[in-house]
């Protein structure tokens, strides 16, 4: 691709992006919280039941 026209494109898209408002960055960023939250949750679920429970049980 020429690299003329690539940096023509880059250029006509940053100029047609729009930067997004104080609420929808706040949604943004509830929602990436609220996926490391869980994420986070998760992983200590999961550690927690094979480093307590699990050595307990004898699996036959």
């Amino acid at each position: 691709m020429n690299p003329r026209l690539m940096l023509k494109n880059i250029v006509n898209t940053i100029k047609l992006t729009k930067k997004s408002d104080k609420e929808v960055y706040k949604q943004h960023m509830r929602l990436v919280l609220f996926g490391f939250a869980t994420v986070g949750l998760l992983g200590f679920g999961i550690q927690f039941i094979f480093s307590n429970i699990a050595p307990n049980m004898v699996f036959k």
